[in-house]
């Protein structure tokens, strides 16, 4: 009955006309919950992909080289990465049109000083800001969350990145401030370091936010890249 009703809404959504990037963030939730067949959602993502390109370049998108990416936690830097030297990035068992099911942890935690685990900065007392990483159009977004969800990622973002040819995956977030067909550049201001998600709230999690980059050189299976030293490198120069 679920998967009837998603497909339902979908088909809605699609008839509307409305935009290549507001179909994605559709056909996303239901991968996420697995209310599509993996043959169907790799046929829809190889469809939309181009048409979300060609959309972010009609409205003014600009391409940002490498030197111009943006550590993603503001006040932060590459010292706050999980891990030694990347090894939090751990894709073994990772698929994304697993949806909620997915396994591994293909990506990055980065923590914030956050010891009350209240979502606040400790030294400021204030949100902490997620930046883009880079340039790009959003494509799929969680606003709402539940402490009751199965969901790993909380609220969270993707970022498609036309001149990678990938997407930006920002999750446990505390608010967004973009939504799917916003377009976003380097540094700019996404949304706040939260602690929702299935994991990421409980007591022993301290309070962080997860990068994860997929790449879709073969324009319909988005792949986890490690991007450890792009975090590091701009980490490094991060104030």
């Amino acid at each position: 009955m679920l998967r009837l009703a998603s497909a339902i809404v979908g088909l809605a959504i699609f008839a509307q006309g409305a935009s290549p990037a507001a179909q994605f963030d559709a056909l996303y939730a239901d991968i996420r919950d697995q209310h599509i067949s993996r043959d169907a959602a790799r046929a829809k993502v190889r469809e939309l992909l181009p048409q979300i390109k060609q959309d972010f370049y009609a409205r003014g998108g600009k391409d940002a080289a490498k030197d111009a990416w943006r550590f993603p936690v503001a006040g932060y830097a590459a010292n706050s990465i999980g891990g030694t030297n990347g090894s939090g990035y751990l894709p073994n068992g990772y698929d994304w049109f697993d949806g909620y099911k997915s396994k591994g942890h293909p990506g990055h935690d980065i923590f914030i000083r956050d010891r009350n685990q209240d979502e606040l900065d400790d030294g400021t007392g204030k949100p902490v800001n997620v930046l883009s990483i880079s340039s790009g159009i959003v494509v799929a977004y969680s606003p709402d969350w539940k402490a009751d969800s199965i969901l790993r990622g909380g609220r969270y973002l993707y970022v498609y990145d036309p001149s990678q040819n990938g997407i930006f995956y920002y999750a446990h977030q505390r608010s967004l401030l973009v939504k799917p067909g916003d377009i976003v550049s380097p540094g700019q201001v996404i949304a706040t370091v939260g602690r929702s998600g299935r994991n990421a709230a409980a007591p022993r999690s301290p309070t962080h936010l997860h990068v994860m980059f997929l790449m879709v050189d073969d324009g319909d299976y988005p792949t986890p890249r490690d991007i450890y030293q792009d975090l590091a490198r701009v980490g490094r120069r991060a104030k």
